[in-house]
């Protein structure tokens, strides 16, 4: 879509599609990884799985939203 067939009431809600879209995106990856580090923690009788998937699953969710909101 060109910017001169662009309407300016579907600016407003591209803008709010993405403030839902990013803290979604973010707590859904933090959840994931850290829900797979908690099983593995579990699993394997250790404590350092969870740390290390909440902060893996934060910079792949961040890098998700990079690439779809950042460009």
């Amino acid at each position: 879509m060109s910017e001169q067939e662009r309407r300016p009431e579907t600016d407003g809600r591209d803008f709010a599609d993405a403030m839902w879209a990013v803290p979604s995106y973010l707590l859904a990856g933090m959840a994931f990884y850290g829900g797979i580090g908690w099983l593995l923690d579990r699993w394997l009788d250790m404590s350092a799985f969870f740390p290390i998937g909440i902060i893996l699953g934060l910079v792949l969710a961040g890098y998700a939203v990079y690439r779809r909101h950042g460009r």
